[in-house]
């Protein structure tokens, strides 16, 4: 969401078609003084000729940036998913206590603490660019392993939130959201070429070629709202943050015993998009456990925060998040994962995920999405290479998967920015029918036509913000004071940073996001991996599939309900009620839509 527009002066739906006037409140100026008149009369209603406000000036980023038109519904969820929200939660009651009932090597586990039905069980899932954006801001000393580190200590550690809190409540896990890449890129790789039994979303459908991303919910809700032809080709695959959301939420509730809603779930991020995907209806316990299809029901993520609000959110407890301790928290003052074959998965020696994919610069700094399926496809064909063109700018590449024989075997390609985003989904457009009686209906150039190489687009992978994750809405910025402060540039206390000293910065954040692979004790954890976590001659990438398939069907198992509605969602199209008889007021509405949102609120 713009940090230019306010939550609070939203209409309920403003359609692509109509102008954008509304005029920004403010506060009415004074009015001059008047020479002639010693008393101006106003009627009851009437408004100053000299206080009217100016349109305001709402540019298409501003526009886009709140995923194309934020709903009154959704400005109240963007509302409650705060670090307030956060703090509030922690101070609401003392949390719940998971305690070990048997030997090292029992697996027993019970909670303590249910008595009160506002106690939580507290776990939090943090991405790679959260981590790499607080890099940057801490200096080039700090890599990305460190700042998740310093992370973990904020959130779990003795001088973390517990300290300032009411209750001393802190977070029982902390986890990385690459564990749920990881199984994304597989699936999405297999969704991609039409591989797997599981290769449908929760109600059934499956994505037509060409495959666009899905793990952007800028560009998802863009999608639903403005564009709906293109949602059949969205990839059904659900985005890192929601996989991971599913799999805490049910395998904690299954193994405990516990309701999903006594388990509280926040997500960090890099983007304010992230916020209304962990509002989708499609997105909660109704899928999993209900009777899998949207609707009411606890949400898989009941809160995210970005980079920024993790400062804000030290700000509020009175820590100095820059001098949090580096260092990993003792395996004795840590809970055991309640499920052994998850907890290898989700926390592996160390951080040997975000080492595989990402360590590679051209795999980007969104999840790697398009890169790992081109690699999938290139191991399947020995003496294959991988071309790329870049297109009409920098954010706008096409990559084809060639055979050694010099044939084209797979197309993909890369479209970052609603700029580019427009001119895709022009594309993809169905064609119109004449209405000249007799005339042919023209098609519509398909996007990837067959005038390069013979071979359509298979896959593209979309984002909504130009450079990718690492530039989300929500990440430090290099006009953020905590920059200015700390120097990080090294400019002038006077100098305004300008383009330049953004692409620097965005350049050091990148810097700190591939900094995942420069870590001690490489070779004994990859090692590790791959004797412990299956791998062995189907490793792509750094991943295994077998593993990550294996992995999915012991979830599956484990809590009874099909890896379809477990990894796999829906979309659907949003309409405006743009001059629509509405039945209830604003006020009524914005009561009945914030009612939906259940979960932790």
């Amino acid at each position: 969401m713009s940090a230019i527009l306010s939550a609070d002066d939203l209409n309920d739906f403003i359609s692509p078609g109509v102008a954008c006037i509304k005029p920004v409140e403010t506060l009415p100026a004074a009015p001059p003084p008047s020479e002639n008149l010693e008393h101006e009369v106003i009627l009851d209603g009437q408004q100053p000729a000299n206080g009217t406000n100016a349109p305001a000036q709402i540019s298409l980023t501003d526009c886009l940036a709140c995923s194309g038109c934020v709903t009154s519904a959704e400005a109240v969820l963007v509302s409650l998913q705060s670090h307030s929200e956060l703090l509030s939660v922690l101070d609401q009651a003392p949390g719940l206590r998971i305690a070990q009932r048997g030997g090292d090597g029992d697996r027993r586990f019970g909670v303590e603490g249910l008595e009160n039905p506002d106690s939580k069980l507290f776990v939090a899932s943090v991405s790679p660019q959260t981590r790499a954006s607080l890099a940057a801001a801490a200096g080039r000393d700090v890599s990305e392993r460190d700042a998740g580190r310093m992370i973990s200590q904020l959130l779990m550690g003795a001088d973390g939130v517990r300290a300032g809190g009411k209750w001393n409540n802190a977070f029982t896990w902390v986890v990385d959201t690459n564990a749920a890449r990881e199984a994304c890129l597989v699936l999405g790789a297999e969704e991609a070429l039409g591989d797997g039994d599981n290769n449908s979303s929760s109600d059934g459908g499956a994505a037509k070629k060409p495959i666009l991303s899905s793990s952007c919910p800028g560009w998802v809700c863009y999608a639903e709202k403005t564009h709906p032809h293109v949602l059949p080709h969205i990839s059904r695959v659900k985005s890192p943050q929601a996989l991971m959301g599913t799999l805490l939420k049910t395998s904690l509730s299954r193994t405990l015993g516990i309701a999903p809603d006594r388990i509280w779930h926040l997500a960090v991020m890099p983007c304010f998009d992230k916020k209304l995907e962990a509002s989708r209806e499609e997105l909660t316990d109704s899928v999993w456990n209900g009777d899998g299809q949207p609707g009411r029901g606890v949400r898989d993520v009941d809160c995210v925060i970005t980079s920024k609000e993790i400062l804000m959110l030290t700000e509020s407890r009175n820590i100095d998040f820059f001098s949090l301790p580096k260092s990993i928290i003792p395996a004795s003052l840590q809970t055991p994962f309640p499920d052994p074959t998850l907890q290898r998965f989700l926390f592996p020696p160390s951080t040997r995920r975000s080492r595989t994919s990402q360590s590679d610069p051209l795999a980007g700094t969104s999840g790697g999405n398009l890169y790992y399926t081109l690699q999938h496809v290139a191991a399947r064909h020995p003496g294959s290479r991988i071309d790329t063109v870049r297109g009409r700018n920098a954010d706008v590449v096409e990559y084809t998967v060639t055979s050694a024989a010099g044939e084209p075997i797979f197309r993909a390609a890369r479209y970052y920015g609603f700029r580019n985003i427009q001119n895709l989904v022009r594309r993809l457009k169905p064609a119109r029918p004449s209405r000249m009686p007799g005339a042919a209906t023209r098609a519509r150039k398909p996007a990837g036509s067959k005038s390069a190489g013979g071979v359509e687009y298979a896959y593209v992978e979309v984002m909504a913000c130009p450079g990718g994750c690492t530039n989300g809405g929500g990440q430090i910025k290099v006009d953020d004071p905590v920059v200015a402060d700390r120097n990080i540039l090294g400019l002038e206390s006077s100098s305004k940073p300008g383009p330049q000293e953004q692409k620097q910065w965005l350049a050091q954040v990148d810097e700190a996001y591939f900094s995942a692979s420069d870590s001690e004790d490489d070779s004994d954890e990859r090692n590790f991996s791959m004797a412990e976590n299956g791998g062995g001659s189907d490793v792509v990438g750094g991943i295994s599939p077998s593993y990550i398939r294996d992995t999915l069907a012991h979830w599956a198992s484990m809590t009874g309900v099909d890896i379809g509605r477990l990894a796999y969602t829906s979309y659907r199209e949003v309409v405006s009620d743009v001059g629509k008889d509405k039945t209830a007021n604003s006020t009524e509405r914005v009561v009945q839509l914030a009612g939906k949102i259940g979960g932790g609120w």
